[in-house]
């Protein structure tokens, strides 16, 4: 029944997405900032060329391991160029980790950091209401994989559900349709990208690990996306989905590895769907987000590459946030945030995972996030947050070198600190 869900989720969409920052939605405090992408994105001078960015740096600390470590998590430089009315650039580059250095003979773990081309693509208006982009984009699924600016969600780091199950910053090769209807408040989006790499799927990060990210992707297996938005006065809510091949090998190739794996442009195919609704009023906002995703092929992928990635995996999270500010009529914003959320990536497994005994209770996950977000103007936000996790119990089958691991604990509690900007 939930495959099915997921596959109404893709087949029953029409259209494609607009950009995340077209039709600005209020987040607790503020409309989504708008930087000078999005004047760019609303069709800037004929000629212009725009500099643009993010970034975020953060403090953790596990209470668990007594450890705590510091982080410039990313720092994203934007370039775009508006050719002429119809045609437009848009490019970011992003730095993760603040160093980045190749690995030593001696020493695989070496390298440090990331760099990576987060977007990349050209826009090409068709007319007030619609328009194509083709290049490397990130999708429209979920809240935060387009409205991923640190200054537009609360807490230091992503929700979890969007990070595990829904891979942000997930981006892929494709072209896509955006647009919005003349007469209703609706935006829809529909989209052609590169398939997944099942090779790259990891029992405890999903299928994130999978992802092409235009870096040489395979395009022997395709995917589709799509999702359906609607607004009513406060309330934002959307419809998206994903469905498409991760086996991009030769059939011949696929053949000898002999475990039956389906190759072709929809080859073992993966779906996703995911429901989101959002409010904002008074000072108050309230996200809510539930997404499914379907796996059926999880059993010939742990045959061929000894990888138990789920054949079922789920993620939901409710958040209620209130700046106390917005009645003094200030920029500043100081905002109050809980958020709830809880994910099973072995959700389910095929009878040939249950029988190999890889059923990992630690990926069924409850997290509690209660923090502030301080913005002393819209565009720079100081960040701070608990975090307590609970787990399931540890399968000692799993366990790598049981005689020296320490005892696991399914109880975790964490702060965070961290500091954001966008221009």
């Amino acid at each position: 029944m939930k495959k099915l869900i997921a596959i109404i989720t893709v087949t029953g969409l029409t259209m494609t997405r607009v950009h995340a920052q077209e039709q600005p939605y209020k987040t607790p405090a503020q409309q989504l900032i708008l930087t000078s992408e999005d004047s760019l994105n609303r069709n800037a001078a004929t000629g212009k060329t725009v500099v643009s960015g993010y970034g975020n740096a953060s403090y953790q600390r596990d209470f668990n391991e007594k450890v705590s470590t510091v982080a410039l998590d990313r720092v994203v430089l934007f370039v775009g160029h508006n050719f002429s009315e119809k045609i437009s650039l848009f490019t970011e580059l992003e730095v993760e980790n603040a160093i980045v250095t190749g690995p030593k003979s001696d020493d695989p773990s070496s390298g440090r950091g990331d760099v990576s081309m987060e977007q990349a693509f050209l826009k090409f208006n068709l007319n007030s209401h619609q328009y194509l982009v083709a290049g490397l984009f990130t999708p429209r699924i979920g809240i935060t994989n387009e409205n991923h600016l640190p200054v537009n969600f609360n807490g230091v780091e992503r929700p979890i559900v969007e990070q595990l199950i829904i891979p942000t910053t997930w981006r892929e090769i494709g072209i896509g349709l955006y647009g919005s209807m003349d007469r209703l408040p609706v935006n829809y989006s529909i989209a052609l990208i590169n398939g997944l790499n099942s090779a790259g799927f990891h029992h405890d990060s999903g299928f994130g690990e999978g992802e092409g990210l235009g870096s040489n992707a395979g395009a022997n297996n395709l995917a589709v996306t799509a999702s359906l938005q609607y607004r009513l006065r406060d309330l934002k809510f959307q419809l998206a989905g994903y469905a498409g091949g991760t086996v991009g090998l030769s059939k011949r190739s696929a053949d000898s590895l002999n475990v039956g794996l389906e190759t072709g442009a929809f080859g073992t195919p993966l779906y996703l769907g995911e429901f989101d609704i959002q409010y904002a009023s008074a000072g108050w906002a309230v996200k809510a987000l539930g997404t499914y995703a379907a796996y059926p092929g999880a059993g010939r992928i742990y045959q061929a590459y000894a990888t138990s990635v789920g054949s079922g995996m789920y993620g939901a999270y409710l958040e209620l946030a209130y700046d106390w500010l917005h009645r003094n009529g200030s920029a500043k914003q100081f905002v109050t945030f809980v958020r709830g959320e809880a994910l099973d990536m072995n959700a389910q497994l095929t009878d040939l995972q249950k029988r190999a005994g890889q059923l990992d209770e630690t990926l069924k996950q409850t997290h509690l996030i209660a923090g502030i977000s301080y913005f002393p103007i819209p565009s720079v936000v100081l960040k701070a947050d608990v975090q307590l996790m609970h787990t399931g119990p540890q399968n000692p089958a799993l366990v790598i070198n049981p005689p020296n691991a320490l005892p696991y604990r399914q109880n975790d509690q964490f702060l965070h600190i961290g500091i954001g900007y966008s221009f």
